[in-house]
């Protein structure tokens, strides 16, 4: 949960606002029930979650994501797919880098590269 919080203090959102911003960001994640464990507490598929929730915490115009689902199980990764749609349909940019061919299904636009370069764009 101090994880989610910090970024929302140094912007500003402090107190109950913050606490119930990040309790549901983290439940949505299914972390709700781990909000008081450390960091080395966590296997690296909820590090990967938190992380997430600390990215969508002070609701970014822009959210890049750098292979989000790669630590997770198919079901906790469609969750986050399911996560980043909903942001993208809420106005947000969200550009995503993923080998997941899952997450082409639910993209706006796809680009591939090969070694660096693009091969295919719409």
């Amino acid at each position: 949960m101090e994880n989610v919080l910090v970024p929302l203090n140094l912007s500003g959102v402090s107190g109950r606002e913050a606490e119930e911003r990040s309790l549901g960001l983290l439940d949505s994640l299914g972390m709700g029930a781990r909000t008081q464990l450390k960091p080395h507490a966590l296997s690296a598929g909820e590090r990967q979650r938190v992380s997430l929730a600390r990215a969508l915490a002070n609701r970014p115009a822009v959210l890049l994501a750098d292979e989000p689902t790669a630590n997770l199980d198919r079901r906790r990764g469609l969750d986050v797919m399911r996560i980043l749609r909903r942001e993208a349909d809420s106005g947000r940019s969200v550009l995503v880098v993923s080998h997941d061919d899952r997450l082409c299904a639910l993209a706006d636009r796809t680009l591939n590269l090969d070694e660096g370069r693009l091969v295919q764009a719409p």
